[in-house]
């Protein structure tokens, strides 16, 4: 089972492929992951279409069976809400264009799969990812830490749905 994982954003869009092996449902793989950065330089338009060419790039790399997203929750920054509620409904559309089944959650639904508290500390998500995927160098981009916290929750969520 093959998840993509998305942390929707304009200017930085963290994505995550995660992969569990049918034979064992707790060995999550991670199998690539990354955040897409447009330029403000561009209009928001441009930007969008960058958005959806490259995470149509990875789609059709990686076959992904279906999509996480993370959904607007709360936004400190009022300014930035209507840009990154735009680029969201760029990864919605493009994920319905490709037939995949999508899954949304908010981040306290994330940090409370991964955590088992919905208020932890980003920290506390990052660390519990890297011992679930086993890494040995940290992911550092925050973007993209978020992005595979999204889908290793999807993939949870799928996996406990399944029994």
């Amino acid at each position: 089972m093959r998840v993509l994982g998305i942390d929707p954003g304009i200017g930085r869009m963290g994505f995550a492929l995660i992969e569990v092996s049918p034979a064992s449902y707790s060995n999550f793989s991670l199998l690539n992951c990354g955040v897409i950065q447009t330029s403000k330089d561009l209009h928001d338009a441009f930007r969008l279409k960058e958005i959806r060419e490259d995470l149509f790039a990875i789609i059709e790399t990686h076959k992904p069976e279906f999509i996480a997203v993370e959904k607007l929750f709360f936004f400190k920054n009022p300014k930035t809400i209507i840009p990154v509620a735009e680029a969201r409904g760029v990864v919605l559309e493009l994920a319905a264009s490709c037939g995949l089944r999508i899954f949304e959650y908010t981040p306290l639904e994330v940090k409370k799969n991964i955590t088992g508290h919905g208020m932890s500390p980003k920290q506390d998500v990052s660390k519990i990812i890297h011992q679930i995927l086993k890494l040995e160098k940290p992911i550092t981009q925050d973007d993209a830490v978020d992005a595979i916290a999204i889908a290793i929750t999807a993939l949870r969520v799928s996996l406990q749905q399944a029994r």
